[in-house]
């Protein structure tokens, strides 16, 4: 009786529907449902960019899209790019004159140490007025340097890959990778003392492998095909890059008043996709730790991985904290900490292109390795992105860890944690300038709601300064390192003077990139300052 009454209903509903669609073009009723579609994907992939980047940035860039499809105007505004590239590139091309771009018919022999000591002469005078870029203190040719050149030499010709061959090597890497776990919590209970990890090319492949690894990680823990990543906008731009190289959708959220991570913000984003959120200590544009307690709590509730960027500061805090400076907690002593980048060449003193990714645990590291069993040319496995690695930087870490030991590294930091007072000191001392949030370690960011730092910034680089230009809000930052210790006094008179220069004579000078870094900070459209940057690059390098 059901059934009959059912099927009853749905004959008059066909008969219905029928009479109804009949006053209709047959093309009409195939193409509506197609329509439909289509513009609920529209929809959809609006409300996505809306969400993501807010509806004012996506708003400009559907707006900038649709008026250069206006005839002249995309021709109009790609010439005004290419003004603003040249002027970016400051006579680069005219540099490049001369340059070789082909193998010499007759090898220079012995004679090509002579022309590469005459290259290096015409680099910049870096020494003392470099923010960050060198850490080592004193002079090239004595001391640390000579110490880390000679093993970088000793080992020039090693590869770990060959472990069999090149011992020594495996041996430098793994304790290169355990002392630096011991420093950052390996040997507290909370950690598990497990603590593993591999030495990298520097910071950037350090979080690409954390970030790939945490990936694979949660695919293989939670099933995660479509992974989502939650940083702070203080956050380094490897992230985004990670993102970008392996396909992981990332969220970037405001930082707090005090130019932390905001936790709670982070926490709206976090949804059964996410498979990490990222803290850093301290963050590179302000020197500001992050709060990696509460990112530890939220990760863990979540079921989620934590990666601690310490590429800056691995080998300061914790001996600014044996120190007596109020350091919060940012080591795998943090439940929920899961993975750890601390580059060794920046305050660990070491070659150029040495860092270390650590992990909490094997079961999470595993899934940074490749490894390729069809392969004709045999079995292969590589734990980093690179296969062959410069054993020489390998070497040259080691001896840097070794010759300074705990009472060196502890000696350096006091030395320029001192300094990075010295510096917070004399910028509070200049009314017109005041610093970014609260520096807990060695970068000072500063600002100006009087004169335009970035016009300031130019007169510092006409004084042999080079400072790191940053954005929202416009500000520039020193990274102090152990070459500053002997300058601190010059940088705080010339910073003085320069403020009171652009005081007292506002507006760029000649050749002043002043108005790009502040045109670029206020320019709405996103995507056209990406374009400027990419076009700069590709007509870079």
């Amino acid at each position: 009786m059901d059934f009959s009454s059912a099927k009853s209903s749905l004959i008059r509903f066909r008969a219905s529907a029928n009479s109804f669609l009949s006053q209709y073009e047959p093309v009409i009723l195939l193409l509506a449902p197609l329509l439909t579609l289509l513009v609920a994907r529209v929809l959809q992939s609006f409300l996505d960019a809306v969400r993501e980047k807010g509806f004012k940035q996506t708003f400009v860039a559907f707006f900038m899209s649709s008026i250069k499809l206006v005839p002249g105007v995309n021709k109009y505004i790609e010439a005004e790019k290419q003004k603003v590239v040249d002027k970016m590139q400051s006579g680069v091309k005219s540099k490049r004159e001369g340059w070789w771009t082909e193998l010499p018919r007759a090898g220079l022999g012995v004679g090509v140490i002579e022309k590469l000591k005459e290259e290096k002469g015409k680099d910049v005078v870096w020494q003392g007025k470099c923010s960050g870029t060198v850490y080592i203190g004193g002079s090239e040719a004595e001391g640390h340097f000579s110490l880390i050149n000679e093993a970088c030499s000793m080992f020039a010709h090693t590869n770990p890959l060959h472990l069999d061959i090149f011992q020594s090597v495996a041996r430098f890497e793994a304790e290169v990778i355990a002392m630096t776990a011991a420093l950052l919590g390996n040997k507290e209970k909370a950690s598990g003392g497990q603590v593993c990890g591999n030495m990298t090319s520097g910071g950037t492949e350090s979080i690409l492998l954390a970030v790939k690894s945490s990936r694979d990680y949660m695919r293989n823990k939670r099933g995660i095909t479509r992974p989502e990543m939650i940083i702070p906008v203080s956050a380094h731009s490897a992230y985004d890059k990670a993102a970008q190289y392996f396909n992981i959708k990332l969220w970037r959220v405001p930082v707090d008043k005090e130019f932390r991570a905001d936790v709670k913000a982070i926490k709206k984003y976090i949804n059964r996709n996410t498979i990490l959120i990222v803290g850093s200590a301290p963050g590179f544009p302000h020197g500001i730790i992050d709060p990696i307690q509460e990112l530890g709590e939220l990760a863990l509730s979540h079921g989620t991985c934590l990666h601690v960027d310490l590429c800056l500061g691995g080998f300061v805090l914790p001996f600014a904290k044996k120190l007596g400076y109020p350091i919060p907690p940012f080591d795998f002593s943090v439940q929920g900490v899961t993975s750890i980048s601390v580059d060794v060449h920046k305050y660990g003193l070491a070659p150029k292109g040495t860092s270390v990714v650590l992990y909490r645990n094997r079961e999470i590291r595993k899934h940074q390795f490749v490894a390729v069993t069809e392969w004709s040319g045999g079995l292969y496995v590589s734990p980093t992105v690179a296969g062959s690695r410069p054993g020489g930087l390998i070497a040259g870490a080691w001896a840097a860890l070794m010759s300074l030991g705990q009472e060196g590294y502890l000696e350096n930091t006091k030395a320029i944690m001192e300094v990075s007072e010295s510096i917070q000191k004399g910028i509070k001392e200049i009314p017109e300038l005041f610093i970014i949030g609260r520096p807990d370690m060695t970068i000072v960011a500063f600002g100006s709601d009087v004169v335009d730092i970035f016009e300031v910034n130019d007169i510092m680089s006409s004084k042999g300064w080079h400072l790191n230009p940053l954005q929202r809000p416009n500000s520039i930052h020193i990274c102090v390192t152990l070459q500053h210790v002997a300058v601190v006094d010059v940088f705080r008179r010339d910073l003085r003077e320069s403020v009171e220069t652009v005081k007292q004579n506002p507006g760029p000078a000649n050749g002043s990139l002043a108005p790009i870094y502040g045109a670029a900070g206020r320019m709405p459209d996103r995507g056209m300052v990406n374009e400027l940057l990419v076009n700069y690059m590709d007509s870079t390098c």
